[in-house]
C-alpha cells in the first residue's frame, strides 16, 4: 500500500498525524461523522487543521503503523516515510503546493510557515480509510522482526510459507559464496607460503632458470586480490549516512564514497574468485529491497 494512503488512514483513525520537519495535522472526530452522514457524494473536509512545526521529530507510533501495514521492518518503514517527506519539502521549498491525499494541500508562505487548504473527499473514501485496521498477523510479525534486523528488508507478509523459506535459502547461499571465496583465497595464500620453503637435501639444478616476468607477477597478484564492487544504493548525503549507520550497526562491511559531495554510493567489496555473481546480486537485491548492480573497477 502507498505511503500516502497509510498517512491518511493513520490520521482518520488516530486524529493526529505528526510529520517530522513539517508539522502536525489534527482531525476533529465530529467532522468525520458529519461527512459520513452527508448526502453528497463528496464534500470539503473542514475538520482538519494544521500546525507548523519544522523542528518536529519522527513519530515512533507512525513508523510502527507503517511497518505493521506494509510488513516491512521499522528501519525500512522509517526510510520510506523520510523519502516521502523529502519530496514534500522539495515542493514546498521551491514555492509549489504539495497535496496530501485525503487530507489537504500545503503551500509555503514564508521561510518557516505553510498555509493549509482542506481537500474535497468522497464519503466512500472516508469509510474505506476508517475501516482499515492493523491486522493481528502484521502486528505479530513485527514482534518477530528483531531476529532479522541484520538485513535491510524482507518479503511482504503473506499466508504462504514458501517466500520465507526461499529468502532463507538465498541468505544461506550468499553466506556460503562469501565463505567459499574467503577459504579459496586463504588456501591460495598458504600454497604460496609453502612453495617458498627450502629443502634440507642439496639438489643440483642443471636446468636453465627462467625468471618470472614482472607483468605476469602483477597480473597474478591483481587476480588474487580482485574483488567485485556490489553497489547497494545511491542517495543524497542525509539518506546515505543514515543507511550507512544502519548497515554498520547490523555488522555489514559496507563502504561509502562520493565524487561530488551530492550523490553518495553505498557498496560492498566481495571476493571475485569462483563467485556466482548472479546469485549474489539476487540475494542482495532481496535483502535490501533495491536493485543491486556490479560496478567494474579500473
Amino acid at each position: 500500500m502507498k505511503i500516502t494512503s497509510l498517512l491518511t488512514q493513520y490520521l482518520y483513525n488516530h486524529h493526529r498525524l505528526d510529520l517530522p520537519g513539517i508539522g502536525t495535522f489534527l482531525l476533529d472526530p465530529s467532522a468525520i461523522n458529519a461527512l459520513e452522514n452527508s448526502k453528497q457524494r463528496s464534500a470539503v473536509l473542514e475538520g482538519i487543521s494544521f500546525e507548523n512545526n519544522p523542528h518536529l521529530k519522527e513519530s515512533p507510533d507512525l513508523v510502527a503503523y507503517i511497518s505493521a501495514q506494509t510488513g516491512k521492518m521499522k528501519p525500512l518503514a522509517a526510510a520510506d516515510l523520510e523519502s516521502y517527506i523529502e519530496v514534500a519539502q522539495q515542493f514546498l521549498n521551491i514555492g509549489k503546493p504539495f497535496t496530501f491525499e485525503g487530507i489537504g494541500t500545503l503551500v509555503k508562505v514564508n521561510l518557516k510557515e505553510c498555509e493549509f487548504v482542506p481537500i474535497s473527499i468522497s464519503t466512500d473514501k472516508v469509510r474505506e480509510q476508517l475501516n482499515t485496521k492493523e491486522t493481528p498477523k502484521a502486528a505479530a510479525r513485527e514482534e518477530a522482526a528483531p531476529q532479522y534486523e541484520s538485513f535491510l528488508s524482507e518479503p511482504a507478509l503473506k499466508r504462504s510459507w514458501k517466500k520465507p523459506v526461499i529468502a532463507l535459502a538465498l541468505i544461506c547461499g550468499l553466506g556460503l559464496t562469501i565463505w567459499g571465496g574467503y577459504a579459496i583465497s586463504k588456501k591460495a595464500t598458504a600454497k604460496v607460503a609453502d612453495s617458498g620453503i627450502i629443502s634440507d637435501t642439496p639438489v643440483v639444478d642443471t636446468t636453465i632458470k627462467q625468471e618470472p616476468q614482472p607483468d605476469s607477477l602483477e597480473k597474478a597478484a591483481a587476480l588474487a586480490s580482485a574483488n567485485y564492487k556490489y553497489v547497494l544504493e545511491e542517495a543524497n548525503q542525509q539518506r546515505a549516512m543514515k543507511r550507512y549507520k544502519q548497515l554498520r550497526t547490523n555488522l555489514w562491511d559496507v563502504k561509502l564514497e562520493t565524487s561530488d559531495s551530492v550523490r553518495y554510493k553505498l557498496y560492498l567489496l566481495l571476493p571475485s574468485q569462483n563467485a556466482d555473481t548472479t546469485r549474489v546480486l539476487d540475494s542482495l537485491t532481496v535483502m535490501t529491497g533495491r536493485r543491486v548492480y556490479i560496478e567494474h573497477q579500473n
